[in-house]
C-alpha cells in the first residue's frame, strides 16, 4: 500500500512538473485564433486587430483562421479536435451560449468542454428597419404589426440564433405576429433591410452604424440597459415599454478544458493588453463596440448565466429542438 502511494505521488508530481514546464515554455510555436465567420465581418476585424498585437508581445505568429459555416459548428469542431495546450483559441460570439438550448444533440458540452478566457467586447444590438418602413420607433412597429397580423417580416440568421430568439421573445412580449425570414448572414440581412425586402431585423450596431447615419437604415431602438453612446438619440427597447430586454451581445476568447491555468491567464493578459492599445481601442470604439477585457472568472460567470438565460427564452418562445 505504501509503495502504491509512493508511485501515485511520484506520478502526480511528474504531471505537475510537466504542466509547469509546458506553461513556462509557452508559446514556443505559432498560435491560431479560429473565427466562426467569414473574413471581413466585425468578429474577424477584432481577431485581426488583437492578433497582431499579441504576436508582438508573445514573439510568435498569431494566425487568424476563418472557419465559417454550419452555425459555428465547423469552428467548434476544429477547437474540440485540438490539444488543450493553448495554441488553438476560439473567438466566439454569444451564439455559443445559445447552442445547448436549441440543438437536440451536440458533439460537445458547451458548458464544460470550452473554457472562457476573456470577454473582449460588448456589442450593442439594434432593432433596425428599412428606410421604406413608415414607423420610427418600437411603439410604431408594435402598432403597425397589430394592425396587420402576419403582414410584416423580420430577418434572422438561422433558427435558434441569438437575434432569432430575442425577436421571438419581443413578439411574445408585445403580442404581435411578424414573419421570420432566415438569411445566411448578418450582411445579407442588412442589405435586405436597405432594399425594403425586409421590414425589420435585429442587427449588431457595429457594421451598421454608418448605414443609420447615412439614412440607409432606420434605428428603431437598441437593446441593453442604457442607450448606445454612438446613437444617444435612439431609445432602448425598455424605454419603449418592454421590460426584460437588456440583451448585449459579446465577443470572447475560449480554449479547451484542461488547458493549463497559467496558459489561460497568459492569453487573457495579452489579449486584454492588445485590446487596450490606443490604435486598437480607437478602431473598435469607432465601430460602436464597447471594450470589456474581463478576467476569466468574470467571463465564465457571464457565459454560464447566458446559457441559462437563452434556455429560458427557448422554452418561453416554444422553439422546438433542432437536429
Amino acid at each position: 500500500m505504501k509503495r502504491m502511494r509512493r508511485i501515485l505521488s511520484v506520478a502526480l508530481l511528474g504531471a505537475l512538473v510537466a504542466g509547469n514546464v509546458a506553461a513556462q515554455s509557452y508559446p514556443s510555436r505559432p498560435l491560431r485564433i479560429i473565427v466562426p465567420f467569414a473574413a471581413g465581418g466585425p468578429m474577424d476585424t477584432t481577431a485581426r486587430l488583437i492578433s497582431s498585437k499579441m504576436a508582438s508581445a508573445l514573439n510568435q505568429p498569431v494566425i487568424v483562421e476563418n472557419r465559417g459555416g454550419a452555425g459555428g459548428h465547423i469552428a467548434l469542431d476544429a477547437l474540440s479536435k485540438a490539444p488543450p495546450d493553448g495554441y488553438t483559441i476560439l473567438l466566439s460570439s454569444d451564439g455559443l451560449a445559445v447552442l445547448p438550448a436549441v440543438y437536440r444533440k451536440l458533439p460537445f458540452d458547451a458548458a464544460k468542454d470550452f473554457v472562457p478566457v476573456t470577454q473582449l467586447l460588448a456589442t450593442t444590438l439594434m432593432l433596425a428597419a428599412s428606410p421604406k418602413f413608415s414607423g420610427a420607433s418600437t411603439r410604431d412597429l408594435i402598432a403597425l404589426a397589430k394592425s396587420r397580423p402576419g403582414g410584416l417580416n423580420y430577418g434572422h440568421n438561422g433558427v435558434g440564433s441569438n437575434v432569432h430568439l430575442i425577436m421571438e421573445l419581443l413578439k411574445l412580449s408585445a403580442g404581435i405576429d411578424i414573419l421570420g425570414v432566415p438569411y445566411k448572414g448578418a450582411a445579407l440581412i442588412s442589405t435586405a433591410l436597405m432594399t425594403g425586402e425586409l421590414h425589420v431585423a435585429i442587427v449588431p450596431l457595429p457594421g451598421n452604424l454608418e448605414s443609420v447615419k447615412g439614412g440607409r437604415l432606420k434605428a428603431l431602438a437598441v437593446f441593453g440597459e442604457r442607450r448606445a453612446p454612438a446613437l444617444p438619440e435612439v431609445q432602448t427597447v425598455g424605454e419603449a415599454g418592454l421590460a426584460g430586454f437588456g440583451f448585449v451581445a459579446w465577443q470572447g476568447l475560449f480554449v479547451l478544458a484542461k488547458t493549463p491555468r497559467d496558459i489561460i491567464e497568459l492569453i487573457q493578459r495579452e489579449a486584454v493588453k492588445a485590446l487596450n492599445t490606443p490604435d486598437v481601442r480607437d478602431r473598435l470604439l469607432a465601430m460602436g463596440q464597447v471594450i470589456v477585457g474581463s478576467t476569466a472568472d468574470e467571463f465564465d460567470a457571464k457565459y454560464k448565466a447566458d446559457i441559462a438565460n437563452y434556455a429560458r427564452i427557448v422554452k418561453q418562445a416554444g422553439i422546438p429542438p433542432q437536429d
